[in-house]
């Protein structure tokens, strides 16, 4: 049997794991393998919602054990460091536990399709501290950490004069104003807006939780955008409502601010300023990892993405392909296609059929991107965006609850592409369920 491998287990690379799984895993035409670092599957849009405690990560994760037994594939948990095109393999990390014991050894995995998708993350411009004092929402751990610090600050506010020694912590918390809470998000995309929104909805919601009168005035979200306005991918009415709904929570948006480095409760302005928070994020810009220097040769560009052919298979290696953020592909319109969630669910669709044309030597299809629009959720303060593409004639700009019910089809659509309809349709019921039963907030 052939050998397909899919590195990276995101919304492409699992969405793919699952396809190939039905088509050629269950019929034992191909043996096909998922590889990746975490244990469980997060949609990486929903990581601003984990890191408020909006939404748990272990009620809306997906384990990739579970999952490849379900559906016909197999998995590995691993990082890859290294790739042989001669050869034919990957080199996987050895594994270790908390404590620093070998686990797993260092592997080599065969293969005779590889489809590498292993995402991007932020990307910091080698900025001065920023690495070592902002926190950055790549992965469930990150926002995990985020939530964690979060909750540690309320905690201090609502009970400023407890004693130090009543509460264990790795270091004693000072807010650098007495009597408010600030955090700092650098980047105003999608996740630098969300985020903010996501962050004021917590605010009221913790007060109900035993954390003393809370309200948006005791936070001071600081949106800070280096370019002249939020959202640049969308259009300027867009921009302009998504602007005026923050700043009517309380939002401190600041444009044409760029930071040229982080200290540990600051970030300073290329104008001199001093910006305090007690909680900082980076959320500018993406990059694909630096282990994609070691994949053997295969051509990147600046962000270290590879690049690939309109099939999406790598420039150099017809066997090798690429979807997702970490696949750089020029559009018709000399634009790359979007580091986005449709994007890589599309890119997974084109690989999964290109796939099964070449075991059948068949003519591969050119993969072209669809714009469908973009939406962005303000929480439940508001959601706005805008169709376009094959939806709608041109474009339409939506807001308020039929921007937020075609949001959340987002999502349903790719737990549809995991589980099917019936499954889809169980999870939201069991979500409306979870509204009754479980705290609207995870607070643990």
């Amino acid at each position: 049997m052939q050998k397909i491998v899919i590195v990276g287990g995101g919304a492409g690379g699992l969405e793919l794991a699952t396809f190939l799984g039905h088509k050629l895993g269950r019929k034992k035409k191909a043996e096909v393998i998922l590889v990746d670092r975490n244990q469980t599957h997060l949609w990486k849009p929903l990581l601003h919602e984990v890191a408020t405690g909006s939404l748990d990560d272990g009620v809306e994760a997906v384990s990739y054990r579970a999952h490849a037994r379900n559906h016909g594939f197999l998995f590995q948990q691993g990082y890859i460091t290294a790739l042989s095109r001669n050869e034919k393999n990957i080199t996987l990390a050895p594994i270790h536990d908390e404590r620093g014991k070998l686990l797993v050894a260092e592997r080599k995995i065969n293969y005779d399709i590889l489809v590498l998708s292993i995402g991007s993350k932020s990307n910091d411009f080698n900025t001065k501290g920023v690495s070592e004092n902002c926190i950055f929402l790549d992965s469930p751990d990150q926002a995990l950490y985020f939530q964690k610090r979060m909750m540690q600050l309320f905690l201090k506010f609502a009970e400023d004069n407890l004693a130090a020694d009543d509460v264990v912590v790795s270091e004693k918390i000072q807010l650098v104003e007495p009597n408010k809470i600030n955090i700092a998000i650098v980047g105003a995309g999608a996740t630098g807006v969300e985020l903010s929104a996501e962050l004021y909805n917590a605010a009221q919601y913790l007060s109900g939780y035993g954390f003393g009168k809370i309200d948006n005035r005791c936070l001071k979200v600081t949106l800070i955008e280096a370019g002249n306005k939020i959202l640049p991918a969308l259009s300027d009415r867009i921009i302009n409502s998504a602007h005026k709904e923050l700043v009517a929570l309380g939002v401190d948006v600041r444009t044409n601010t760029r930071i040229i480095e982080a200290t540990t409760n600051s970030l300073k302005t290329h104008d001199g300023e001093e910006i305090k928070a007690d909680l900082m994020v980076w959320a500018a810009g993406i990059r694909a990892s630096d282990v994609t220097k070691q994949f053997d040769g295969l051509e990147i560009n600046r962000i270290n993405q590879l690049q690939v052919k309109d099939t999406l298979q790598t420039t150099l290696d017809d066997h090798i392909f690429a979807i997702g953020d970490c696949a750089a592909l020029l559009q018709k319109d000399g634009k790359p296609v979007p580091p986005r969630a449709q994007a890589a669910h599309q890119m997974a669709t084109t690989c999964g059929k290109n796939i099964l044309a070449l075991l059948e030597n068949k003519p591969l299809k050119t993969f072209t991107y669809y714009d469908h629009g973009s939406l962005v959720s303000l929480s439940r303060f508001s959601t706005v965006g805008n169709l376009m593409g094959n939806l709608v004639r041109g474009s339409m700009t939506i807001e308020g609850h039929i921007a937020h019910f075609i949001y959340v089809s987002l999502y349903r659509m790719h737990q549809v592409a995991l589980h099917g309809c019936f499954k889809t349709a169980l999870f939201m019921l069991v979500g409306r369920l979870n509204r009754f039963i479980r705290p609207l907030m995870k607070l643990h």
